[in-house]
């Protein structure tokens, strides 16, 4: 059977290509995006830094299909996003795409259980719960099943998001300051379990972070500024100012 492109390990499981991304304001345009060009190979493990304002977060939000460019090219998973509506994009992220964000994001009404289980129940799961209860143990929370996100710590609320990222077995993560609300202990500890898991799992991990060092612990780190990359990380020259006529 002939290898099909989502599942072809010898292509770049992220390619970005000329994205740019302008919003409109009372100020008029503001440029947010400036011609990002990105290549991730699978499995790779990147981080990304820059001052806040860079455009990290909305790079991140366009890799997840959260965020539509205004101009160029999204393929993830051998999929390019050009051809997918909005019910498209979220089957889309359902299937490939595990997110974890700085506030964590769980249902406050629902258990550390049935959190972990929404991804695997909305792809139609018949063992959504028993998967999870594993995804639960698996971050060191087999005992905070049935806990609600009001009575874990932070730590635990943000070891149950990794859980739930991680359930559905995505082919890449993407993880947006995960210990910005923790305190350094309890986020090194969230970092190590994050490395560990896509390790385990084979996922490829895209890490935006203020912390350089944190940075450092990936295969290569991008840098952004003024919405543009500076530094891929692999020693080419940066990509070239903006012209006016962008501006």
């Amino acid at each position: 059977m002939t290898q099909s492109r989502s599942s072809d390990p010898a292509l770049p499981i992220v390619e970005l290509a000329g994205v740019h991304l302008t919003l409109d304001s009372g100020a008029g345009p503001v440029n947010i995006l400036r011609g990002i060009d990105l290549s991730v190979a699978r499995g790779e493990r990147i981080g990304v830094v820059g001052p806040s304002g860079s455009g990290k977060s909305t790079m991140m939000m366009v890799m997840a299909g959260l965020e539509r460019p205004s101009s160029g090219r999204i393929t993830v998973a051998g999929k390019e996003f050009a051809g997918l509506n909005e019910d498209g994009l979220a089957r889309f992220r359902r299937d490939h795409v595990g997110i974890v964000f700085q506030a964590f994001h769980l249902v406050p009404t629902m258990t550390a259980l049935e959190n972990v289980a929404i991804p695997l129940e909305f792809a139609g799961a018949s063992d959504a719960f028993d998967r999870a209860r594993k995804g639960l143990e698996a971050v060191g929370l087999g005992h905070r099943l049935t806990h609600y996100p009001g009575q874990l710590s932070g730590g635990e609320q943000q070891r149950v998001a990794l859980a739930r990222a991680f359930v559905a077995e995505p082919s890449l993560l993407l993880a947006d300051e995960p210990t910005g609300n923790l305190d350094a202990d309890t986020g090194a500890q969230v970092v190590r379990l994050l490395f560990e898991l896509a390790e385990r799992n084979g996922t490829t991990l895209i890490l935006i972070t203020h912390d350089n060092a944190l940075a450092r612990s990936c295969d290569r780190t991008v840098r952004l500024s003024d919405g543009r990359i500076v530094d891929d990380g692999l020693g080419r020259p940066a990509q070239a100012p903006a012209t006016v006529a962008a501006q």
